[in-house]
């Protein structure tokens, strides 16, 4: 059996967000064309027509920003008929909607995204996290990041523990061509030239696919899931503020996790979780050779 990780960040660019988050979905093959059949229906069933049908995209942080929420309390709560209507409406008039229209879809948009949960809970889908730092020092460009790093060790583990049938295809939102050749690259050393990612490989396909994320269901999902851990997670570490309204689903992405037993010295009982906060992004190779660098540079003695 396969599972697709659908990965995209959040946080990352010069924006306010707290944290940059590298996120993922995992869902198995099978229950994949399930899941995106029911979204699509619940995106017409909160918004009347196909919100992303060719115009917008299902992004997180359009769905979920400040202004949706404050405009979602300008009123009481719509009836859900009435605020599908009301929905399609503001989507149709655009800039000549008025209140009600848009006080309706921003609570559209809140209820969706809720439902989005539900149907990723129903379907086992597992949420998947890297957390930075954003003043992280930068590693450099030949060493692959210690959040994707930790993110594929996360995602193997999971396929370990369902068993050694089970293999995973990761599906990166599409970068620059520039950019998208220079992960392909560092993945390849990772997975070819290093202890770890030679085994992980065994069950993770070394070379990733690259999408439109516009146009596929579970980059939507990845980039939901890292919006609300970058702004409604927290843990221990994390002590950047966050924004109150999000951490109902922030709560909903912690259920989402996947927790796997290891073996970590002594103790046969540590538990990893999927989600993880990292400090430092540069790889544990880079950070040694860069103190080795320093020590040889350092003047002898006099």
């Amino acid at each position: 059996m396969a599972h697709f990780l659908f990965v995209d960040e959040s946080g990352y660019d010069s924006g306010e967000s707290p944290y940059g988050v590298l996120g993922g979905a995992a869902i198995e093959d099978r229950e994949l064309w399930s899941v995106v059949k029911d979204i699509r229906s619940a995106e017409v069933k909160y918004f009347g027509i196909p919100y992303s049908a060719g115009k917008r995209e299902l992004k997180a942080k359009k769905l979920l920003n400040r202004k949706v929420f404050r405009l979602a309390r300008q009123l009481d709560p719509f009836a859900p008929d009435e605020r599908a209507l009301l929905a399609r409406a503001c989507l149709e008039q655009g800039e000549g909607a008025g209140r009600r229209q848009l006080t309706a879809l921003a609570q559209a948009k809140i209820a969706y995204i809720a439902e989005l949960m539900n149907i990723c809970s129903r379907f086992r889908c597992k949420a998947f996290a890297s957390i930075v730092n954003k003043s992280s020092p930068i590693p450099a460009a030949d060493h692959l990041r210690k959040d994707y790093a930790y993110l594929f060790e996360r995602f193997f583990y999971y396929l370990e523990d369902l068993g050694p049938s089970a293999y995973g295809i990761v599906v990166f939102d599409e970068l620059e061509k520039v950019q998208s050749h220079l992960l392909v690259g560092q993945m390849d050393r990772y997975f070819k030239f290093t202890e770890r990612g030679r085994h992980r490989s065994g069950q993770i396909l070394p070379e990733p696919l690259f999408v439109h994320s516009d146009l596929t269901t579970g980059v939507q999902i990845a980039d939901l899931i890292s919006y609300v851990v970058s702004w409604g997670v927290r843990f221990q570490g994390m002590d950047l503020p966050a924004r109150e309204e999000l951490a109902p689903l922030g709560e909903r992405v912690l259920q989402l996790r996947h927790r796997s037993v290891r073996q970590v010295n002594d103790n046969p009982n540590f538990l990893v979780w999927s989600l993880a906060y990292i400090r430092d992004l540069r790889s544990r190779e880079e950070r040694e050779d860069e103190l080795l660098a320093a020590l040889i540079a350092q003047p002898p003695n006099t």
